[in-house]
């Protein structure tokens, strides 16, 4: 006597529900802080989750500051009263980048003999050297730059014929192993053929502190954007770019995931993506969950995600923790990123997650 079919489909639907359960309890592990037994429901399908690296690497938040300067160029400060003012603001590492040109001698700052166990520093400069489109200086960020990198021609803050290119000086800088951001965009002037010819950035400074205070022009996120819809995968930093002349510090700063608050550590994890970049709020968890982007965070007034063109999803409400954005619209235009916003309007920023 043959069992009645309905047992083998019985038996199969068994069988593929205790799979189910068992996915689910692995990928329970990898952030066993977000997910709830809710998620657990045999009920619901299985669906794919993508958590960008900033909140999946091991490790925890480094906050640092990757863009400013001392009297080694045009800032106020010695380098030791920089890196001491950082440390006494509670900040985990800092580079000092000061202006590689002539004028100064080509400055690459040593910072080194100023670590402590809890704060650390990255080696690097700001570079330049040949005309953008309208015909001003480039200014480019090499964080992690070694000390004997090849000086340009570049003797003051003006272009002159005959120089290296800003993208040629790049790729030096890339190859020698440092981190490269394109530096205040919009002070800048920079076209949309500049930042595209550009082709060994990491990543686009958006958000420029003493730019901000000192001209309102510390934006670089609508340039990011434009890149990042033309294929670029880039992300973004934030910096004060201090000079200590102005009220001009502690405004914008990255938070690097990594193991330990290393150079080696922290100069990795940058090209890796693994950071976000903020004024004030914190980014605890973001995760891409089916047609879902989920975001947790510090109190805010808005959870923003953006993406090409004109696309955007939004949540407004006091004392926002956490939400649930559709990414539909997203998915035609390939990127999306995320904007945080507290109740004194200082944002976080997300790197870009590519769909």
């Amino acid at each position: 006597m043959y069992p009645h079919p309905g047992f083998f489909f019985a038996a199969q639907r068994a069988h593929r529900l205790h799979k189910q359960v068992e996915r689910r309890a692995q990928l329970a592990t990898i952030a066993p802080k977000i997910f709830r037994n809710d998620y657990f429901d045999v009920r619901k399908p299985l669906e794919h989750i993508m958590i960008p690296l900033a909140f999946s690497a091991p490790g925890q938040f480094w906050r640092g500051n990757l863009h400013c300067h001392s009297t080694h160029s045009d800032g106020v400060l010695d380098p030791e009263e920089v890196c001491h003012r950082y440390r006494a603001e509670g900040y985990d590492f800092l580079c000092l980048s000061d202006h590689f040109t002539g004028q100064f001698d080509y400055p690459i700052t040593d910072t080194s003999g100023f670590r402590t166990k809890a704060f650390t520093t990255l080696i690097g400069a700001e570079l330049h050297s040949g005309a953008m489109q309208n015909g001003d200086l480039w200014h480019i960020l090499a964080v992690g730059l070694p000390q004997d990198f090849a000086r340009p021609d570049a003797p003051d803050f003006r272009a002159h014929p005959g120089q290296e290119s800003g993208p040629d000086i790049a790729r030096r800088a890339r190859d020698a192993g440092a981190f490269v951001v394109i530096a205040h965009p919009q002070w800048s002037g920079l076209t949309l053929d500049d930042a595209l010819s550009m082709d060994a950035a990491h990543a686009v400074e958006a958000y420029n502190y003493e730019c901000e205070v000192s001209s309102q022009r510390g934006d670089g996120f609508h340039l990011a954007d434009l890149m990042l819809s033309e294929g670029r995968q880039i992300t973004l930093t934030a910096s004060d770019d201090a000079h200590f002349k102005l009220e001009d510090h502690f405004g914008g700063w990255v938070r690097v995931k990594a193991k330990d608050n290393t150079p080696d550590a922290l100069l990795a994890a940058l090209k890796s993506g693994a950071y976000y970049s903020s004024q004030g709020p914190d980014l605890h968890h973001i995760e891409l969950r089916g047609a879902k982007l989920v975001v947790h965070c510090s109190d805010a007034v808005a959870i923003i995600v953006q993406g090409h063109g004109s696309a955007t999803r939004a949540v407004h409400a006091e004392r926002l923790t956490s939400a649930e954005l559709p990414v539909e619209r997203f998915r035609g235009g390939g990127w999306l990123r995320v904007t945080v916003v507290d109740d004194k309007g200082r944002k976080a920023w997300s790197n870009p997650i590519w769909l």
